[in-house]
């Protein structure tokens, strides 16, 4: 059972995917990848915190890919490892395949399938969201919730520095129908948030 729900997200293109913040156990994404026939081609996740990259080592090392986090939280890696002993799975370790950092540009993540990265510190340093234009939906973490945004009370947490990132993204001015994928709970739209989060301006 992840923490309050943590999303993630796989993305595909014909035969081939990329997995946001996967949490859990690399057998069972094993396990979900064989049965949807996909071809894992890397893993990117939106923070450092243990419920976002819980088995992103694992399956990187298992699938020989990379797995990208920002070089800003690098230094969280293993950090929680408490929380992933509370739920029974395995910590992480400098033994396990390090990060690759992040390119912050326009990125293609798949064959056709383009993907902005947008530099969301505050929750953590090394926050960022994952825009898709194209498709409008972006995945934003634990940036921002339905009708709040996410703690500033861990390592490298900064409220002030969170509030930026929220008008940032706001001053995107995306299309109101851009689906917003949020690290916990459901997703919603930037019409929706404009609406019911009183922090989303």
């Amino acid at each position: 059972m992840p923490p309050q729900n943590t999303q993630s997200v796989i993305v595909s293109v014909g035969g081939d995917c990329v997995i946001f913040d996967p949490w859990g156990r690399a057998d069972d994404w094993t396990r979900i990848l064989g049965e949807r026939g996909l071809n894992l081609r890397a893993i990117y996740v939106t923070h450092g915190h243990p419920d976002h990259i819980a088995c992103a080592p694992a399956l990187a090392a298992k699938y020989n890919v990379p797995w990208f986090l920002h070089s800003g939280d690098f230094r969280l890696v293993g950090w929680g490892n408490d929380l992933l002993a509370y739920f029974g799975l395995p910590p992480i370790t400098i033994n396990d395949i390090r990060p690759t950092e992040l390119d912050i540009s326009r990125t293609e993540i798949l064959p056709g399938l383009f993907m902005d990265i947008v530099e969301t510190p505050g929750h953590t340093p090394g926050g960022v969201a994952y825009h898709f234009p194209d498709e409008r939906v972006m995945i934003i973490g634990d940036t921002l919730f339905q009708d709040s945004y996410g703690r500033c009370d861990l390592p490298g947490g900064d409220e002030k520095m969170l509030f930026q990132s929220i008008s940032h993204i706001y001053n995107l001015n995306l299309p109101d129908d851009t689906e917003i994928v949020h690290g916990h709970g459901m997703a919603t739209t930037v019409a929706w948030l404009k609406q019911n989060n009183p922090y989303f301006k």
